[in-house]
């Protein structure tokens, strides 16, 4: 079945739709797309773990060790953990406000922590107005995988 008209048309169409900005308190385990304005309230390195080295080839780059930083985030409802990686640490230092794009909750040993992948978006904005509701910690709170379907 053959269609007329250009893809260049049908895109031109298209509108960008607002971001819509969560709280803390309202991230749930397995979700992903948010967009938050946050403060920095603590930084701390994760010591790398040591891998086996891969052979080194003609068309692989030379590994380097992965900066990691476990971040303690948050905003007027509450805060979680976030793991900064790499590039990412240099905006994460205590005390800044950060606009997350697209984030995601990853699930660590049974607890929620935020994450920014290579299609979301860490920003540094002005420093915001809001103190952090440093008793509602996310992170701090257990959950369990049931599968419903072994009943």
């Amino acid at each position: 079945m053959a269609t007329t008209g250009t893809g260049a048309a049908d895109a031109s169409t298209t509108t960008k739709r607002k971001p819509v900005f969560v709280k803390v308190e309202q991230l749930k385990p397995g979700t992903n797309g948010h967009n938050l304005t946050v403060k920095v309230v603590d930084a701390n390195t994760v010591v790398p773990v040591n891998r086996k080295a891969r052979p080194a080839t003609s068309l692989s780059r030379p590994s380097q060790p992965s900066r990691i930083v476990e971040c303690l985030i948050g905003d007027e409802t509450g805060c979680i953990l976030f793991t900064a990686r790499n590039d990412q640490v240099d905006l994460m230092k205590p005390g800044a406000t950060v606009i997350l794009r697209n984030s995601r909750i990853d699930m660590f040993k049974g607890t929620m922590r935020l994450a920014v992948d290579k299609w979301g978006l860490i920003e540094a904005t002005e420093p915001a107005s809001f103190t952090v509701k440093e008793d509602n910690n996310l992170s701090l709170v257990e959950y369990e995988l049931i599968n419903v379907g072994d009943q």
